[in-house]
């Protein structure tokens, strides 16, 4: 591999990311980059050789690295991007802020962004995959982001230049999130904190959040979402067609389909990335059989599969 600048955070080769995502699986990195801050992160990418491929990694909970790594240097925001601020209505907070904190921290300074409490991940990842929950979206509270280009500039990004769409946006391949601006409705902190608590109590009701997962595995068929409201229907959700397909509870190798809620991917232990991704090409494959839709993964995948599984 070519020459690396030598950045003032922490560069790691050959790095195994599998104790980096929720689901504990996955090769290594060619090389693993923390930065320090915007300014050494800047620096290296403008240094680095446009050849080499950049990944932006959060706290890998919507992650499957495959089995053989991956060939590039990953980008992962630590202690220099995570934190937080509350002025009037507007919420700044560093891109490896997780979602949970920033709720919180805003619901303490009277500002509503209670949809992203339960949220699996950091900031960073909610403005790329335009993250929500009950009927809410970072879109519909974004006011700005910093990014890194990959040639290395500081950038500002409006929500036209994301153009946020049902968990995608057009953020260009190798450009690194900093930081995000929010801006949110007023509440009473305890209500809103009230609000959360009652949130959490559902999530654990109803998910698997004691088990290893990413998250949902597949979006909702054709951008229907859980609102969570009362008059929510519930004739295309991922977890239904799924459960029509008789899939609900489904196994390979270490990997299971929750029984909890048939749209979490679970680790029970020994899975490999190719059980993973394999289990859900199963499930994509049974619920296409049995009703004709095409179910599309919201868990992303990356990087190459074991050299000797191909």
């Amino acid at each position: 591999m070519t020459d690396m600048p030598t950045p003032r955070g922490k560069l790691t080769p050959d790095r195994s990311l599998s104790d980096l995502t929720w689901l504990r699986v996955g090769g290594p990195a060619d090389f693993l980059f923390q930065p320090a801050d915007t300014e050494d992160l800047a620096a290296f990418l403008a240094a680095l050789d446009p050849e080499v491929a950049v990944f932006p990694m959060g706290v890998g909970s919507n992650l499957i690295v495959r089995d053989g790594g991956l060939r590039a240097v990953v980008v992962r925001m630590g202690r220099g991007f995570n934190g937080i601020e509350v002025e009037g209505n507007r919420v700044t907070a560093g891109a490896a802020a997780l979602d949970a904190h920033v709720a919180r921290k805003a619901a303490d300074g009277g500002v509503d962004l209670t949809f992203l409490r339960t949220i699996p991940g950091a900031v960073g990842g909610a403005v790329r995959m335009n993250a929500g929950c009950y009927g809410t979206y970072t879109a519909d509270v974004f006011v700005k982001a910093q990014a890194v280009t990959r040639a290395g500039e500081v950038v500002t990004l409006t929500a036209e230049d994301l153009n946020f769409r049902y968990r995608q946006t057009d953020l260009p391949e190798g450009w690194v999130i900093t930081e995000a601006v929010f801006e949110g409705p007023a509440g009473g902190p305890e209500e809103l904190h009230a609000r959360m608590a009652a949130q959490l109590k559902k999530r654990d009701e109803t998910q698997p959040t004691k088990d290893r997962t990413a998250g949902s595995t597949f979006r909702n068929p054709a951008g229907f979402s859980s609102t969570g409201r009362a008059d929510d229907v519930h004739d295309l959700k991922a977890w239904k067609v799924i459960d029509d397909a008789g899939m609900r509870g489904a196994r390979r190798g270490g990997a299971q389909m929750s029984e909890k809620h048939s749209n979490f991917l679970i680790n029970t232990g020994d899975a490999t990335a190719a059980d993973l991704e394999g289990l859900g090409e199963d499930v994509r494959k049974k619920v296409f059989q049995s009703s004709g839709i095409e179910l599309h993964w919201e868990i992303m995948r990356v990087g190459e599969p074991a050299p000797d599984s191909q």
